[in-house]
């Protein structure tokens, strides 16, 4: 069974929206897509544990709409919550260091699996809770943090996410603020990933012209086979390969669908065709996978970490050889953090 590392997941929101501030239901089975007994069942052997913010229930729109919009949330809610959900997982880690470890760097990532550990970077999706002076962000690097999106698809002081619109452009708005432009200099000097998977096109080329880190984006598909806002298009995939970057595979299948339509009768072909695009505009070292598990409405055929065999036994069939399938599940994701957080 090949070993995956994956670009994000949602365990963290899932297990503090319960009101699991141990993450007990990780060990003892969450109802849910990720984990400890469903990672060991599929291979899932590490990947982005993200932190964010939810926004107010009252004015969140229609789940399945094909345009939502999110306001704002409020920073200091955001700060709280931001720290109780990277306290869920260092509680996780100091417990059960067999079960799970908080790495720095693609050698701790490497490490844990050869234990037998999962090995989970620490990811903030949605700055919010990070002040404009960043104390926070050099807190929170010291408790681990490798990985943050300036923005999920809300604006914010440091830029403007993306709607979730289909069909639509992902040109939606301007780009980053001066604070996001100090952000991520900040975050190119401490080797903190920065993520474009939700930020809109004009903040996406403002980190293009500056940045000195390779593009990432942990958790998008391909606008040219879903016009969905929140994928990326050709010319963006286009840099992504001139900085030697990455996109890690969003399972969501609103996000994959031609139509723009959640529904879990998705099947695997529609999977690849994504794959495919991505190989061809970012080489076989730029494509690899970011579920979003426990964040989104993903295929059925896969239902859950459990089901990533049922993945990789697609790319199989459709004539992916072991090594670019290797790959794809885990050596562009390490060479890749070799090259930012190191």
């Amino acid at each position: 069974m090949c070993p995956v590392f994956d670009g994000h997941n949602d365990i963290l929101s899932k297990l503090w929206s319960a009101g699991d501030r141990t993450g007990a239901a990780f060990f003892k089975g969450a109802n849910g897509d990720v984990d400890l007994e469903k990672c060991r069942a599929g291979g899932f052997a590490g990947g982005f544990f993200a932190v964010w913010a939810p926004g107010d229930p009252a004015t969140a729109p229609d789940p399945m709409a094909t345009y939502r919009a999110f306001e704002p949330v409020d920073p200091k809610m955001a700060r709280q919550v931001t720290l109780e959900m990277a306290a869920i997982l260092h509680r996780m880690a100091a417990d059960r260091p067999d079960a799970i470890r908080l790495c720095r760097s693609a050698a701790d990532i490497e490490a844990a699996q050869a234990a037998g550990a999962i090995a989970a970077l620490l990811h903030i999706e949605g700055c919010e809770g990070i002040g404009a002076n960043l104390d926070e962000l050099y807190l929170y690097h010291a408790a681990g943090l490798r990985s943050l999106g300036p923005v999920w698809s809300r604006d914010n002081i440091f830029g403007h996410g993306v709607p979730f619109n289909f069909p639509a452009s992902p040109d939606t708005g301007p780009g980053l603020t001066a604070a996001g432009r100090h952000l991520l200099s900040t975050c190119n000097r401490l080797r903190i990933l920065f993520d474009l998977s939700h930020l809109n096109e004009a903040g996406f080329w403002d980190v293009a012209k500056l940045s000195d880190a390779p593009l990432v984006a942990t958790h998008s598909a391909a606008h040219a086979l879903a016009p969905a806002t929140r994928n990326l298009t050709d010319r963006q995939l286009d840099a992504i390969a001139e900085s030697k970057g990455l996109v890690g595979l969003n399972f969501g299948v609103a996000f994959l669908r031609e139509d723009g339509i959640k529904n879990a009768d998705t099947g695997p072909e529609v999977m690849l065709r994504h794959v495919d695009h991505l190989i061809a505009r970012l080489g076989e070292g730029g494509v690899a996978l970011g579920s979003d598990f426990d964040g989104t409405m993903i295929p059925r055929f896969i239902g859950s970490a459990a089901g990533l065999p049922r993945l990789t036994q697609a790319m199989e069939q459709a004539g992916y050889g072991t090594d670019l399938i290797a790959r794809l599940c885990w050596g562009n994701w390490m060479d890749v953090l070799r090259r930012t957080i190191g």
